[in-house]
C-alpha cells in the first residue's frame, strides 16, 4: 500500500467577523494535498470504508445533494481530500458537543492547493479541531490505527477551556435571537451586549445594573435577614456565633432544632440542617467555619429548599430541591450505595452541563455529619431495606415555576427589591410553594447576587425556563429606544481614496451632533481625537470603537485585505459603502489576480447591511452597482454620469450625482442641488460616497453643505 505524506497546512487564518465565506467567524486553511491531488476518495483502496467505520455518522452530512447522506454519496463517487478534511473537522466538532454545519473547500490557481473553511466560534477550539481532524484523516488514509475518542476528547477539552459558561451562553443566545450583537471582553464570562453607548455588560447573571452595594448586602446573610425582617419578609431567627460554645448558647436561646451555616458562603456549602444536640451544633460550627468568615445559627424551618429567580422585580422561574436517600442491601457500604443509587444518575456530574452534582461522601462534612447522626460512616454497611439519608436538601433542580402562589411571589419580589438586586436568586424553605409563605411558617433564608441559571435551564425534572430572555428584556426592552443595542455603523470598502471618504463621512456625522468613532488607515479616532495612529483597518484595532461607551455612531474603513485576512470588525451595519474595485495587485497571496475577482470579496460589505439600512454604491462602475442585488435594505447610488442612475431613479430610488454645476440629491424624478459657496476642495469620487452615506443616515441638505464647506478647516485631525 502506498504511504502518503501528510497534507500540508500552508497557513491558517481565523476570520473574526463577516468575511468572504460567511457572516460569522470562521477558520480558513490553505492546504497542499501533494501527491494526494491524484488520489480522490474513490481511488484510495479501502479508504471510504475505513473512514465511515471510524466516523459512522460522517456520511450523513448534507453535502452537494442538499440532504442527509449527501457526503456519503460524494465519498463513493470520489471527492478530493481537502473536502474530506473539512467534513472530518466538522464531525469532530459535532461529536464534541459544538454543532457546526458550515464548511466549504475551493480550489486555487495552484494545482493541489485548496482553501478550506469551517464555522468557528472560537479560534483555539477551531485550531484544536483542525489539528485532530488532520491527524485522524491521515491515519485513515495510510491505514493506521486512529483513536476517535481521544480526538473528540481533545476538542471537548478545548471547548471546556474556551467557551462561555452555560448561564452566560444562554443569555448571549437569547440576545442573538433579538438581533443584539455581543463581544466577549475576556477569557471568562464578561460579555458586552450591544455597541457603544447602547451597550450593557453581563458577567454570568450579573449586569452593569447590578449594584455593588446590593451585592455586598446579599453577601452578608445576617445583614440581609435584618433588612428583610424590617420590611415584613419572614426570615428565620438567628445570630452570628463566634465559637462552638456560643453556637450552642444561641441554639438554646432560639430553640431546637437549628441550622448552622456560613454567613457569607454560597452553593449550600457548609450548611447543616435540623440540628438537635450540642454535639451536632458544635460539629456543624466547625464545618461552617471552613466555608465563610462568620457562622450563623438559625431556627430550623421545616420544608423543602426552593430557589426563585427574580429579574427586574418579577419572579421568572422557580426550582425545588429534594432529599437524597439510599436503601441498604446488607452488602454494600454507604459509599458504594451512593455511587450505585445516586451518582449513577446520568443527570449527575462534575460540570455545569449536569443539572445535579455528584455527592462526595468522603469529603462533604455535612453529609458525614448526617450519617453520624444515623450511627453510620462512609464504610458502614446498612441492613437490607434500611433507608439512609445522604443529603437533606439536594440540588435545587426540580422546576416548580407554575406552582408559585402569587402572594409568595410578592414576598420574594419584595425581598429582591429590599436588597436592591436587579437579578436575584432568592432561597426559601417551605413545605408547599403553592401557599403563602407566612401561612405555613416558611421563611426566606438567603438572597443571592449573580445566581446560577442552570437549575432553570436544565432542570432534573420539569420544563426548562428561558430565563435569559427575561434578562435580555430587562437590559434591552423591546419597546425601548435601544431595543437591539446597536449604534449606527457606516462601513466603507474600497481602495485609493476610501480613507478620505471615511474621514469626510465621520466629519459630517460629527457635525450632526454624534459622538463619532472613526477607524481608518490614518488611525483610530474618538469624538475627533486620534487615540491610536496604528492602521485601524485592522479589525482588532477597529473593534475598540464598539467597546467605547462614548461612541454613538461609528465609521469603519475596510479594504479587501481586511475582509480576506480578518473579516469585518462588526456583524451588521446601517450603511455599507463600496467605492471601487481597485487594489487587486496587492492581493496575490489571496489568489486574486484581477479586479473581476473583487466583487465576490467586497459584496461582504453589502451583505451585512441591515434591512432598515442602505447600501451606497458607485454607479459609474457597473460591477460595483451590480452589488445592489445583495443588499437587504435600500440602495442609494452615486455617479458623475447621469445615465447609470436613470433606471434606479425611475423606480423611485435615491441617488447623488455631480455635474459642472455642483452636487445633486435625487429621489425619483425630483432633485435638489446642494447650496455650496464656491467649488468644494475635495474631488467628486470622495464627495459623492460620503455625501450619499450621510444623506442615507438622515442628514439634511443644509447640514451636508455646511459639512462639506467646513471639512478642510475643522475635520478630524
Amino acid at each position: 500500500m502506498t504511504v502518503f505524506d501528510d497534507i500540508r497546512l500552508l497557513r491558517v487564518t481565523f476570520l473574526r467577523g463577516p468575511n468572504l465565506w460567511t457572516y460569522r467567524s470562521a477558520l480558513e486553511t490553505w492546504l497542499d494535498l501533494g501527491a494526494l491531488e491524484d488520489w480522490p476518495s474513490d481511488r484510495l483502496p479501502g479508504f471510504v470504508d475505513r473512514l465511515c467505520s471510524a466516523l459512522p455518522t460522517l456520511p450523513e452530512h448534507h453535502c452537494g445533494v442538499g440532504e442527509a447522506g449527501g457526503f456519503g454519496q460524494r465519498l463513493r463517487e470520489g471527492t478530493w481530500l481537502g473536502h474530506v478534511l473539512e467534513h472530518v473537522v466538522i464531525e469532530l466538532l459535532n461529536l464534541a458537543g459544538m454543532p457546526t454545519g458550515f464548511g466549504q473547500t475551493r480550489g486555487t490557481s495552484q494545482r493541489g492547493v485548496y482553501r478550506m473553511v469551517f464555522r468557528a466560534r472560537d479560534e483555539v477550539v477551531a485550531r484544536a479541531a483542525l489539528t485532530q481532524g488532520h491527524r485522524l484523516l491521515m491515519g485513515v488514509v495510510n491505514d493506521r490505527a486512529v483513536d476517535v475518542d481521544a480526538a473528540v476528547a481533545a476538542v471537548r477539552e478545548a471547548i471546556d477551556d474556551a467557551y462561555l459558561g452555560p448561564s452566560t451562553a444562554h443569555i448571549v443566545a437569547c440576545a442573538t435571537e433579538r438581533g443584539i450583537p455581543h463581544l466577549r471582553l475576556n477569557d471568562g464570562n464578561l460579555v458586552q451586549l450591544g455597541h457603544g453607548r447602547r451597550q450593557h455588560r453581563i458577567w454570568t447573571a450579573e449586569t452593569d445594573r447590578t449594584s455593588a452595594i446590593a451585592q455586598a448586602i446579599a453577601g452578608d446573610k445576617d445583614l440581609t435577614k435584618r433588612l428583610l425582617a424590617e420590611v415584613g419578609v419572614p426570615v428565620p431567627e438567628g445570630r452570628v456565633a463566634a465559637s462552638p460554645d456560643v453556637a450552642w448558647e444561641i441554639a438554646e436561646d432560639i430553640g431546637l432544632p437549628v441550622v448552622v451555616k456560613p454567613a457569607d458562603g454560597n452553593h449550600g456549602r457548609g450548611v447543616t440542617l435540623d440540628l438537635r444536640t450540642r454535639e451536632q451544633v458544635e460539629a456543624a460550627w466547625v464545618v461552617a467555619e471552613r466555608h465563610g468568615s462568620e457562622v450563623l445559627v438559625e431556627r430550623f424551618v421545616p420544608g423543602d429548599e426552593h430557589r426563585l429567580l427574580v429579574v427586574d422585580g418579577t419572579v421568572v422561574a422557580a426550582a425545588r430541591g429534594e432529599s437524597a436517600w439510599v436503601e441498604g442491601d446488607g452488602r454494600g457500604t454507604v459509599r458504594a450505595l451512593v455511587d450505585a443509587q445516586i451518582n449513577a444518575d446520568p443527570r449527575r456530574g462534575d460540570t455545569e452541563d449536569h443539572p445535579l452534582a455528584r455527592l462526595r461522601v468522603d469529603t462533604d462534612g455535612v453529609i458525614r455529619q448526617d450519617l453520624a447522626r444515623q450511627g453510620l460512616e462512609p464504610d458502614s454497611v446498612p441492613a437490607a431495606g434500611r433507608r439512609v439519608l445522604i443529603q437533606r436538601n439536594g440540588n435545587v433542580a426540580i422546576d416548580c415555576t407554575d406552582e408559585v402562589h402569587p402572594e409568595l411571589a410578592r414576598v420574594v419580589e419584595l425581598a429582591a427589591r429590599t436588597v436592591g438586586l436587579d437579578i436575584a436568586g432568592v432561597d426559601l424553605v417551605a413545605e408547599d410553594i403553592g401557599r403563602p409563605l407566612a401561612e405555613q411558617g416558611g421563611a426566606i433564608v438567603e438572597v443571592n447576587a449573580g445566581p446560577g441559571l442552570l437549575a432553570h435551564l436544565k432542570p432534573a425534572v420539569g420544563h426548562p425556563r428561558p430565563v435569559g430572555r427575561a434578562i435580555v428584556e430587562h437590559l434591552f426592552p423591546k419597546d425601548g429606544e435601544c431595543a437591539d443595542g446597536r449604534i449606527p455603523i457606516i462601513g466603507i470598502a474600497g481602495s485609493g481614496d476610501s480613507t478620505a471618504v471615511a474621514r469626510l463621512t465621520a466629519w459630517l456625522l460629527q457635525l450632526a451632533g454624534h459622538a463619532v468613532g472613526l477607524a481608518c488607515r490614518d488611525g483610530l479616532y474618538l469624538a475627533g481625537r486620534r487615540i491610536d495612529d496604528a492602521d485601524a483597518c485592522d479589525s482588532q484595532v477597529a473593534q475598540r470603537l464598539l467597546i467605547s461607551r462614548e461612541v454613538d455612531c461609528a465609521v469603519f474603513e475596510n479594504g479587501a485585505a481586511t475582509i480576506l485576512d480578518q473579516g469585518l470588525a462588526y456583524d451588521r451595519c446601517s450603511i455599507g459603502v463600496v467605492t471601487d474595485l481597485g487594489g487587486a495587485e496587492a492581493l496575490a497571496r489571496h489568489d486574486i489576480q484581477e479586479a473581476s475577482q473583487l466583487p465576490r470579496v467586497l459584496r461582504t460589505q453589502v451583505d451585512v447591511v441591515l434591512a432598515d439600512g442602505a447600501a451606497v454604491l458607485d454607479a459609474d462602475d457597473p460591477a460595483v452597482a451590480a452589488l445592489a442585488e445583495h443588499c437587504d435594505g435600500e440602495v442609494l447610488l452615486y455617479a458623475t454620469d447621469p445615465a447609470p442612475l436613470a433606471a434606479h431613479r425611475a423606480g423611485g430610488g435615491r441617488a447623488v450625482r455631480h455635474d459642472s454645476r455642483g452636487l445633486w440629491l435625487c429621489e425619483g424624478a425630483a432633485e435638489r442641488m446642494l447650496a455650496l459657496h464656491g467649488e468644494p476642495s475635495l474631488p467628486p469620487h470622495v464627495l459623492l460616497p460620503a455625501v450619499a452615506a450621510a444623506w442615507a443616515h438622515g442628514l439634511s441638505p443644509a447640514l451636508l453643505a455646511a459639512g462639506i464647506e467646513t471639512f478642510a478647516d475643522h475635520a478630524i485631525q
